[in-house]
Order: C-alpha cells, then sequence, then structure tokens
C-alpha cells in the first residue's frame, strides 16, 4: 500500500478553457492549496469536519445524548448538508468529475457525508460519519508539510519488506495458540471456562500477547503451569515483529538516503562535532573544519 497521499493535480481536475468565470473561481478556491482563498478555504473546511466529529463523539455519551441529543443530531444534519453540498460543487467546478470521483480525496468526501443519508434507512448509521476525519489529511498540504512524506514511504517500504517475515511469525503464533487452547481444553475441561477449543485459543491469544483479560483463567497445577510458560513466552514473541520491521527500516532509511553522513571534522574554534561530510566550515561558528581523523 502506498504511504503518500494522493495528490489532486490541478492541471488534471481544472476546468478546460471554456468554463465559465465563475466556475474556474469556485474550482480555484477549492482546489487551490497554494492561494490563500484556498488555504482559508480548507482552514475552515478542517474545522468544520474537527467540530462535527466532535458533536458525532459527544452524541454517542448517554449521558450527553439524554440531555443534547436534539441540539447535536441537528448540527450533525447541518454539517452533512454543508459537507453535500461542498461535495456536489467539488464535482461541479472540477474539468474531470468522474476523476475526481474515484480519486483518493474524492471517495472521503462521498465517505464523509454517506453516514447519515444511511441512518435514515439504518438507525445508528451515523456514527459512522467520523470517517470525515480522514479529510483531515489535506492539512499536510495546507501547511506544507509534504515533505514529510518521505518518512512515511520508508516507514510503508519497511512493512513491504517485512511481510513474508511477519507472515511466518503470525503463522507460528497461531500454530503456539491452537496447540496451547487445546491442550487447555483438555486439561482444564468446561467446568472452568473452557468450554470449547476456540474458548482456550482465545485465552491463548489473551494470554501470550500479555493483555490479561483475566474473564477465563486456569485452576489447576497443569493449566497454570502451561500458563506460566506461555505467559514467559509472550515478553520474547512480542520483541520478535518490532526487531523484524526495525532492521528493515533502516535499510530502507539508508537506501532512500535518509541516514545522515557524518563528518568527524572539528571546529577548533568552538568545539563543535559532526558535520556534515562535505562540510568545509562550522555549522555552527562558520571557522574553517580541521580535516578529518
Amino acid at each position: 500500500m502506498n504511504a503518500h497521499i494522493p495528490p489532486e493535480p490541478p492541471d488534471i481536475l481544472a476546468p478546460g478553457p471554456d468554463a465559465s468565470p465563475l466556475r474556474r473561481t469556485v474550482y480555484e478556491v477549492i482546489f487551490g492549496h497554494h492561494t490563500r482563498r484556498g488555504r482559508n478555504f480548507d482552514l475552515i473546511l478542517i474545522a468544520t469536519i474537527l467540530a462535527s466529529v466532535v458533536a458525532v463523539v459527544l452524541e454517542s455519551v448517554a449521558s450527553i445524548a439524554a440531555s443534547y441529543g436534539g441540539p447535536l443530531r441537528a448540527i450533525e444534519w447541518g454539517f452533512t448538508l454543508v459537507f453535500t453540498v461542498e461535495y456536489v460543487v467539488r464535482l461541479w467546478c472540477v474539468g474531470k468529475p468522474l476523476r475526481y470521483a474515484r480519486s483518493f480525496f474524492g471517495l472521503v468526501d462521498l465517505l464523509a457525508v454517506l453516514p447519515t443519508w444511511i441512518s435514515l434507512l439504518l438507525p445508528g448509521g451515523q456514527v459512522l460519519t467520523v470517517v470525515r476525519i480522514l479529510r483531515v489529511l489535506r492539512v499536510f498540504r495546507i501547511l506544507k508539510l509534504a515533505q514529510y512524506m518521505g518518512e512515511a514511504q520508508v516507514l510503508a517500504q519497511a512493512l513491504r519488506a517485512s511481510r513474508f517475515k511477519i507472515t511466518v511469525f503470525l503463522f507460528s503464533v497461531l500454530n503456539i495458540v491452537v496447540i496451547v487452547g487445546s491442550l487447555m481444553y483438555l486439561v482444564e475441561g468446561p467446568e472452568r471456562g473452557f468450554d470449547s477449543i476456540p474458548r482456550g485459543i482465545y485465552w491463548g491469544i489473551v494470554t501470550l500477547t500479555t493483555v490479561g483479560y483475566g474473564d477465563i483463567a486456569p485452576q489447576t497445577g497443569v493449566g497454570q503451569s502451561i500458563a506460566a510458560v506461555l505467559m514467559i513466552m509472550g515478553y520474547g514473541i512480542i520483541a520478535v515483529p518490532t526487531g523484524i520491521v526495525t532492521v528493515e527500516l533502516g535499510r530502507a532509511a539508508g537506501a532512500a538516503g535518509i541516514v545522515a553522513r557524518v563528518r568527524t571534522g572539528h571546529c577548533d574554534e568552538c568545539g563543535t562535532d559532526d558535520h556534515a561530510e562535505d562540510a568545509l566550515y562550522c555549522r555552527r561558528c562558520g571557522s574553517p573544519l580541521s580535516a578529518p581523523v
């Protein structure tokens, strides 16, 4: 999966030369991330998105919903109507509406308004409107943070390179919990809560991951011994995927040139070390650097 945010290229989405001035102006405001009006529009949009998500979250709290459920529901419908109109206007002002509708942000914009409308047929579906928080990803362009997405690509590359090792690791863990879960079903039995092998597997997963809900627990000496071994294994197993990804992350960062090159040159004036490999002058005081040792 690609880690960078798919762009909305203006040269592709922009309305044609025969478009009306109003349509071109609206496009510049909505999609003009490098213009003042465009940035202001997106900042207002992001604030509105966050406010709508807060309204949905508050409505899910029983005590708040009992007192303010009506106003919060009305506010949510108001936000939905605003976002619906905005989505339609986006489709109207772009040069290729279908292309935008199938783009990453086009799909997110659509998903931001669908749940509330679906709630008319499926009560409670409006809670899915929290997906509109994804629209805040536009802040990377608005605040000119896109240059930092290279680090995200390095992380994604490391995860892709680790996928086979992680798959083998997960398959091994699956074997362990299936075997241990079956043993616990045999040792403890239904009278102690282990009424099926799947129930034993569930207990094995909870124990191996050191979560320890405690809803079921072994009561016999043999069962407790198995549990103790599984708990100790859990500490070592948790570190395995971390080590795998860390190694691949180092390789990916080195390949991408993100690992900084360091020169051992020493500044005799201020004593600063660790300069860039090709540095001739001190990064702190500007004095000529000594030759590397």
